[in-house]
Order: structure tokens, then sequence, then C-alpha cells
């Protein structure tokens, strides 16, 4: 039987801003346990919460962002549940009427368009956090994530693969990352996912027994979170059994989900309106204020991008991606006016360097003018292609331009016709296997006999110049 997976996500994003929701403690990350805290995002008996400003635009930004409805009315509400890292012993979210609902997100996997449904985004503090046996005497408590605002985003169950979920994820981080209201360091916790996920019989109308899999903090985890849960619920199904409505920890390590709690329903946190804060108010004159706020939008950069620099759609959409690396290309593209040269680099030996030193774009230690000089030093005939990568890794390593690079290590393209022939002569001396092939007409062998010139030269040899010295000494050879 053939089955097909079910999926919707609930991804908790931590907003950028100074202070935290309800209180003035700092939201930094980092800082030494319990230390950005105080009796507001503590739960101590007798304090009032004061809601910040802040956290209502950026949820509205981003709802308006992402195609929601805005709501001028909401309230917020007491979440019910009892766990060690929520000192009030409830958690201050919005239940009924969120701030933001019916959005959505275009996404493309394999080169097809899909719309993926927003049913709501709301506002929420987040909760502490529990070390585990990290001092092997039981579990501690750091309280410092507790009261930082969030906002969670709420997708309809529109997605039927992992690459999907990945894709809105991605396309979401981008949106965030642009209206600049989180950094989404998912591996600091900005941006998590929970994956609710089911499967069902091909051609069944109804969904499936779902489980949700909780605080998955990178690409990859959802990808392989996706694809293991989907796996185990088919084999129970072929194994005769009932999936079980339950909440799933995903192992990294071990590559397996399992069980922590039965799922919860929404009765279960016996929500009713937070009685110490009033309702949000968005008047259309605060929202359009909010609208004419955003900035260009990642499709909207796209499409420019395809139209104003001629790059093709698939070098479009990745750097758009990402809302510095879009803007360190364009700034390059710009001071080099050659806009493909500069996507190139960016796709090709920059992304390699950045994954290899596990360094995201905004950590690019040298500036988009340098890139652009870099792209101008090979334009010029000044370095070839092949020393130009040599020239990027040491950019990447020292605190220097690309010709101040250039001119102390004396990578300058040689292109002395004298120096170049005697090259050309060894070559041929050196080959004659490979000469013999190209007089049979194979032209791989003059490939060949042009690599090892450039080796001989450590790549310093004007490529142009060593062909036509090459054939020219080839020809009249065989003449």
């Amino acid at each position: 039987m053939e089955y097909e997976m079910i999926i919707g996500l609930e991804v908790h994003v931590e907003l950028s801003t100074k202070s935290k929701i309800y209180c003035s403690c700092t939201t930094d990350f980092g800082g030494d346990a319990n230390t950005h805290t105080c009796p507001i995002c503590t739960g101590m008996p007798g304090v009032l919460p004061i809601l910040n400003k802040k956290v209502v635009e950026y949820a509205v930004k981003t709802g308006l962002a992402t195609n929601c409805t805005i709501a001028e009315y909401s309230k917020q509400d007491r979440k019910n549940y009892f766990y060690p890292d929520l000192p009030k012993a409830y958690q201050i979210s919005q239940y009924d009427l969120p701030i933001c609902q019916n959005g959505y997100i275009d996404i493309e996997v394999e080169g097809k368009t899909k719309r993926i449904g927003i049913t709501r985004i709301h506002i929420e503090e987040d909760a502490g956090k529990l070390m585990h046996d990290e001092h092997e005497i039981g579990t501690l408590i750091d309280y410092n994530r507790c009261g930082v605002p969030l906002i969670e985003i709420v997708t309809e169950p529109d997605m039927q693969s992992a690459q999907e979920a990945k894709a809105f994820v991605e396309s979401l981080r981008a949106i965030l990352q642009y209206i600049d209201v989180s950094d989404c360091k998912m591996q600091e916790g900005s941006l998590r996912v929970d994956v609710n996920l089911s499967v069902r019989p091909k051609g069944q109308k109804e969904f499936g027994t779902r489980t949700e899999m909780k605080n998955l903090n990178s690409l990859r985890s959802i990808v392989r979170a996706v694809e293991s849960e989907a796996k185990r619920q088919i084999a129970v199904i072929e194994d005769g059994k009932i999936i079980v409505q339950e909440t799933r920890r995903w192992d990294e390590h071990k590559g397996i989900s399992y069980s922590m709690r039965t799922k919860e329903e929404a009765h279960d946190y016996r929500y009713f309106p937070e009685p110490d804060l009033m309702p949000i108010v968005v008047d259309e004159k605060w929202k359009e204020k909010i609208r004419k706020s955003l900035p260009e939008l990642p499709d909207a950069r796209r499409r420019r991008y395809i139209n104003e620099f001629g790059l093709p759609e698939h070098d479009a959409l990745i750097i758009t991606g990402s809302k510095a690396l879009a803007d360190f290309f364009e700034d390059a593209a710009i001071k080099s006016n050659n806009p493909k040269a500069v996507s190139n680099f960016i796709l090709g030996d920059v992304s390699r360097i950045l994954n290899e030193k596990g360094m995201e774009a905004e950590d690019i230690p040298f500036s988009a003018e340098d890139l652009a000089k870099l792209v101008g030093l090979i334009e010029k005939g000044t370095i070839s292609g092949t020393i130009a990568k040599k020239v990027l890794e040491k950019m990447f390593e020292q605190n220097k331009d690309p010709e101040t690079i250039v001119r102390e290590e004396g990578l300058e393209v040689v292109s002395d016709e004298k120096v170049l022939a005697e090259v050309v002569k060894k070559i041929i001396s050196n080959n004659s296997q490979s000469v013999e092939d190209y007089r049979k007409g194979k032209d791989k062998a003059f490939g060949f006999l042009v690599g090892q010139a450039m080796k001989e030269t450590r790549g310093k040899a004007n490529p142009q110049l060593i062909n036509k010295l090459l054939k020219a000494e080839l020809d009249n050879k065989i003449l």
C-alpha cells in the first residue's frame, strides 16, 4: 500500500526586542544562569505584567509580510500547565483571538510553486531552560529565557514531504530576517519548529492520527525527523497497530524519536482571558504605518534580480534566501558591474568556504567592495580564475584586500611570450604521448597539455596566450 504524509508546522520565533514581553529584563542571549530575571518574569506573587508595544508591532509586521489578516481586536490568555520551566504554572499566550490569521507563503520545491496556508500568528512568552544532568545532581533550571517574547506561526496541514517542510521554514526565515523582527539563529533557539505529522493511504480523505515532534532547531533535523517519523508510523500501521496521538522528542544523534507524553488537547490547558492585561487594539492607522515600513521582501527581490541583473531563477532564489547574502551580492554586483560573475563566486567558492568554516553570510570577513575588486582583477587579466580562488581563500584568512594579496604574493598573470614559449616547449617535450594523441585528432589531449602548462606556472600563465602558443607549436610540429 502507498502512503502519503500530512504535515503542519508550529514555528516559534524569538523576537529581537531589547527587553522581554512583560518586563524590562534584557533579551540578550547567554549570560550567567538566572541573571536576566526579575520578579515579573520569574512569577513572584503580587507582580503585574506590562505588554511590550514593540512585540505587537513585530507580530503585525510578520502578519502583513505573510499575507495575514490583522485583527483589530485581540486578547491574551492564560495557558495553564505545570512544568518546572514555567514558574507561574501558566504561560501568557493567545487562544481564540490571535493577532494574525489566514495568511500564506508560497514555496518552491523541484521547480513547482505551492501555497502553504498560515492558520494564525500569536504572541506569547517563552519558558525557562531545563539543564539535565550537567552537574550530576539532577536537573537545574535557568530562567533567563523566561518572558522572552515569541510569536508562534501555525500552518495549515498543507505539506506532504520533508522537502516542502524545509522549504517553508527557509522561506519563512528569510521573510523574518528581511523585516528584521528576529535574527532566526536556529542554533541559539531563536527559531524552533514543532512538526505535526500523520500518514494515510493514498486516496483516503480522512487524516490519520498525528504526532508532534518538539523543538527541532535545524533544517537537517526537520528533514530527518519528518522522514523517520513517517517511516515509523507506516511500520506501526502495517503491523496492525494503532498510532497514538502523542508528543515525541527527536534525538538528532541517534536519528530516532521517542515518546515524551500523550498529546494534550486545548481543553487540557484550561485557557481563560488574562485578567492582568488589557485587550490589544490595532487600528487602521497603526496597521498602515507598519505596512509602509515593510522592506522589499524575498520574492520581490528575487524577481528584481532576474529582471535587473539577469540572474537565472536558481541563482536568484538561493541568493535572496538570506538577507545578509542578498545585501552582500547586490553591493558587490553594483560595484563590479558584473552581477553574474559575482553570483558565480557567491554560489561557488564563497558558499563552499562558509560551509567548511561553519560560518553564516553575516560572518564574511571582507567587504562586498573587495569581492568586486577580485572580479575586476580577473576581467583586467591581472590574475586567472584559478589564482582568484586562491586569493579568495586568503581573503577569508587575512584582513587584506585582493589587490594587496596579489601584489605581496606575486600572483599576477604571466603574459611574457618568451617565458611562456619556453614553458610550452617543455610541456611538449615531456608529454610525447599526448602530442601523438593530439595529432590523431583527440581534442582532450590538447586540454591536458594546457592543464600541464598551467600547472607548471602554478596557475599564473595567461590562459589565452598559453592556448595560442601551444597550438602554434603543436601545429608546427605536425607540419
